[in-house]
């Protein structure tokens, strides 16, 4: 092989190496400080307005994804400044597909958090944060408004720009905020959703559309969305952990 080749060789070992190789166990006080963080992002109102939008980036994202395993033909997904989203597909208007479309919205974050728990686990930290880009990527294709191409260029821009240039210290702290604010930001919407429907608003909630389908009381989706997230969270927080608990 020529030298070019042995230096080209190399250059794809070493990535292959930074993105599967599992990097050390981070100390309990940055996995803690990260939840802390995330917890903050998610509790204290100006935060939250903001990141929200990553929350709105999944949940669009599940909705989407459901859409295409179930054989419906997605047309687009649209993200809104005030944090809102809608994701359009085409098929029957009835049926598993719908529903299944239907739940997997408020579902999505949590289940996100907890893989991203699971990959993080495994200290696959840079694998984690190059798995997110390209999911960010896959779903800009399907975007179909300004702001919602700015709010998940923003966001995949950030998530490279940590992955590439940033020390490996702030990369696992950035990981693991991240799968933490996926965990407790899954949760919180919850609550929202409830306490709007409970003032006669949001009629034409994810809950609401599923009790029309199904019809199963509005009431309970919301509840099972809860049950879900919150033994996501438990879960994720387990795997998050598990280095320092004990055996």
């Amino acid at each position: 092989m020529s030298p070019d080749g042995l230096h080209l060789t190399g250059q794809l070992t070493d990535v292959w190496d930074q993105l599967f190789g599992a990097q050390p166990d981070p100390p309990l006080a940055l996995v803690a400080g990260a939840g802390a963080a995330a917890l903050a992002g998610v509790t204290v109102r100006r935060p939250w307005r903001v990141l929200r939008n990553a929350i709105t980036i999944a949940h669009e994202g599940g909705h989407a994804l459901a859409a295409l395993l179930t054989g419906r033909r997605l047309r687009s997904i649209r993200l809104h400044s005030d944090t809102s989203g809608l994701t359009v597909s085409a098929g029957r208007p009835t049926g598993p597909g719908m529903a299944f479309t239907l739940l997997a919205g408020y579902l999505t974050p949590s289940l996100l958090g907890v893989a991203g728990a699971w990959v993080l686990a495994g200290n696959r930290i840079t694998l984690l944060l190059w798995v997110s880009v390209v999911l960010l990527l896959a779903m800009l294709v399907m975007i179909r408004n300004a702001f919602g191409v700015v709010s998940v260029v923003a966001t995949g821009g950030v998530v490279f720009a940590v992955s590439w240039f940033a020390s490996p210290e702030v990369q696992a702290g950035f990981a693991y905020a991240g799968v933490w604010f996926l965990l407790l930001g899954g949760v919180r919407p919850v609550g929202e959703l409830q306490r709007l429907r409970s003032r006669g608003e949001l009629r034409d909630s994810d809950a609401d559309q599923l009790a029309r389908l199904t019809r199963v009381p509005g009431l309970l989706w919301v509840g099972l969305f809860g049950l879900v997230n919150l033994a996501a969270l438990v879960l994720g927080a387990a795997l998050l952990t598990s280095p320092w608990l004990p055996t």
